[in-house]
């Protein structure tokens, strides 16, 4: 019962994430230039600190933008008719997103002035030499797509039905990058069998239609392909 309890405290969790993404402009024009930064990161081969101060700052941005939006639609729901405290509320929570991305330019400043202009083929052997910035590129495009696919087809959460399947599609990449990595047999089979019966799963439980299951498996695939393809 406690699982249970822990399963939809997160998934709940995750729908008011995708809530704000799906309602909220500003937060779409954040997640999508913090999945573009985070990408420019790994590839302009960050450092372990580097990397964590730019998903700190990252992070900031989103959750200022998904407080705003709470504290919004709190406000709306308390006061259907103007008030001049109602919109100073909104203002302070509106300019919380503001300092926060003020600090995310600064910080991304100093980041990635060290690093432009930067050798392109050097970034690239970098990346190629090492399987874990590769594999996690791939991950993230992974991931960061089946968002996108989701919000735009404005039905389901990652983990929670919806248009493509995203576990089909973390568990087939995943199975697609130990393809890559490794050529044992063994392991490429339990990995092939451990994806089916997470695909399967999706489908049995009725949280996927077969499609959803299909296209979340083939995006997989088919992204992690051409990750592996660019940077080995």
């Amino acid at each position: 019962m406690q699982e249970r309890k822990f399963v939809e405290s997160f998934n709940a969790a995750v729908e008011g994430f995708i809530y704000v993404l799906k309602t909220e402009r500003n937060m779409r024009v954040h997640f999508l230039a913090a999945f573009f930064f985070l990408l420019l990161g790994i590839y302009l081969n960050f450092t372990y600190l580097e990397t964590a101060a730019l998903c700190v700052v990252i992070i900031l941005v989103l959750v200022s933008e998904m407080i705003n939006t709470a504290i919004e639609l709190m406000v709306d729901m308390i006061k259907s008719d103007f008030h001049p405290v109602a919109r100073v509320v909104k203002d302070v929570s509106a300019g919380v997103v503001l300092l926060t991305s003020i600090n995310a330019v600064v910080v991304g400043y100093i980041l990635f002035s060290r690093k432009i202009p930067f050798n392109v083929t050097m970034a690239m052997e970098t990346i190629r030499s090492s399987p874990w910035h590769v594999t996690f590129i791939a991950l993230i495009l992974v991931f960061g797509s089946t968002i996108i696919g989701k919000m735009l087809s404005r039905k389901g959460t990652p983990l929670r039905g919806g248009m493509p399947s995203g576990h089909a599609a973390i568990a087939f990449s995943t199975w697609t990058i130990i393809v890559f990595l490794t050529k044992n047999s063994i392991v490429i089979a339990l990995t092939f069998l451990m994806a089916f019966l997470i695909a399967r799963h999706r489908l049995k439980d009725s949280i996927h239609t077969m499609w959803e299951v299909v296209a979340g498996s083939i995006l997989g695939v088919l992204l992690t392909i051409l990750v592996f393809q660019v940077f080995r």
